[in-house]
């Protein structure tokens, strides 16, 4: 019998290869939706639509949160600007283990395991402790392995693929020029 894993699900490229190496693993696998840290609304709803036509398409189980919570997001970040990205992993990670729990799931994992840009060692370390403290498997992958099978993927699908994680604070670095600047001069 498949063990059944809740995937939090960011976005439907970030899904692509997760979905497919863990489905070759014999996971039963659906995916949750829960990003209250899209910023605009028009993006959350983007990528949240897109991740459903696409779900649809290849006939995978979708959980979508369709509340757009950038209000309370950004109350847990507000004054706390340089731990944002911690705590908004640790913000999608306990609603995915708490949703796992509840509807019986036996292991979870996400796909901000697969984006080469997200904090990946942090990610899994969260991923750990959550697991211990609400009792619940992890499943861990380096899913970054895959990054460009799932890039060219939904190029090939013509999937619609943001440019920035999706918060305000990673929107004004990608298209701020000064703040671009100011980054890479100190690193």
């Amino acid at each position: 019998m498949a063990i059944k894993l809740l995937l939090h699900t960011c976005c439907a490229p970030c899904l692509i290869y997760p979905y497919s190496f863990l489905r070759d693993q014999g996971k039963e696998v659906t995916a949750f939706f829960y990003n209250p840290n899209v910023h605009p609304f028009l993006e959350f709803r983007k990528r949240r639509e897109t991740l459903e036509a696409y779900t649809e398409n290849q006939s995978i189980r979708l959980i979508s949160e369709k509340q757009y919570g950038l209000t309370d997001f950004l109350r847990k970040v507000v004054f706390q600007e340089k731990n944002r990205c911690e705590i908004c992993y640790l913000t999608r990670l306990e609603k995915t283990i708490l949703f796992a729990k509840k509807l019986g799931f036996e292991s979870f994992s996400t796909t901000l395991l697969y984006s080469k840009y997200q904090q990946h060692d942090l990610i899994a370390s969260l991923c750990n402790r959550l697991s211990i403290q609400h009792n619940i498997s992890f499943f861990y992958n380096d899913f970054r392995a895959g990054w460009q099978e799932g890039v060219d993927k939904a190029v090939e699908q013509n999937i619609y693929r943001q440019s920035y994680c999706g918060c305000i604070y990673s929107e004004h670095e990608r298209y701020d020029k000064s703040i671009r600047k100011q980054v890479t001069k100190h690193q």
